[in-house]
């Protein structure tokens, strides 16, 4: 607000998790609807933070990324686990909670079986283009879904993964392996759990062209450009 000249475009990750558990429908900009529990509230502050108060020289675009598909990122830990045969569907199931999660909101209870929950994603190329689309098209402001068209769920995810890496078969990860590795290195069984179910229904209508819009094509990409 000191600025003399402010900058005409600020665009501020933000982050898929801030919506609800989904399996029954996706969200999207106009009708999804927010979660609950530590990382959305984390979600939450930063958005607001980024639209408090008025900035009339500056468009304000807070992007609420799926997960990021590139080398190095959260594909990586994935696809070291498909090669050790370890490469199946991360399963939900019951687990026990304790007053120091419930006090401070990171326990959960999503249920969704078999490794059904979806699993929105985006590749690496396609976040640098969106980034583009959204400095080029000065009509765009506020919130933005940034990714993939076609979501899948993480039982088909581990299998494309496993399928590019030539891998024939991995063992599903239990919920009790889970929250045992979370432990260990020091995360949440939510990253893998949680049912993210998200549409681009903004971009889409804007008329972005995904470099990426299809999980085979992505993964292929991305490993390819390894070797």
């Amino acid at each position: 607000r000191a600025c003399a000249t402010p900058p005409p475009l600020w665009i501020n990750s933000s982050t898929a998790t801030i919506y609800r558990h989904a399996d029954d429908r996706p969200m999207t900009e106009s009708t999804g609807e927010l979660g609950e529990g530590f990382s959305v509230s984390v979600a939450k502050a930063w958005e607001e933070a980024l639209f408090d108060g008025e900035l009339p020289g500056t468009r304000r675009i807070a992007l609420r990324m799926a997960i990021v598909l590139g080398d190095g990122s959260a594909l990586a830990p994935l696809r070291r686990l498909a090669r050790l045969g370890l490469g199946g569907p991360q399963l939900d199931g019951p687990w026990f909670s304790t007053a120091a999660r419930r006090a401070a909101g990171t326990y959960h209870a999503f249920r969704t079986p078999h490794g059904r929950q979806r699993f929105s994603w985006i590749h690496i190329a396609d976040v640098l283009g969106i980034i583009r689309f959204l400095r080029d098209n000065r009509q765009i402001d506020g919130v933005v879904n940034a990714s993939s068209p076609n979501p899948t769920d993480n039982a088909g995810f581990m299998a494309r993964v496993r399928d590019v890496l030539g891998v024939p078969s991995g063992s599903a990860a239990p919920r009790w392996m889970l929250e045992i590795g979370s432990a260990v290195i020091r995360t949440e069984t939510e990253l893998v759990l949680k049912s993210r179910w998200i549409l681009p229904e903004r971009l889409t209508a804007a008329g972005y062209q995904f470099a990426f819009p299809d999980l085979p094509n992505a993964l292929r990409d991305i490993v390819n450009a390894r070797r």
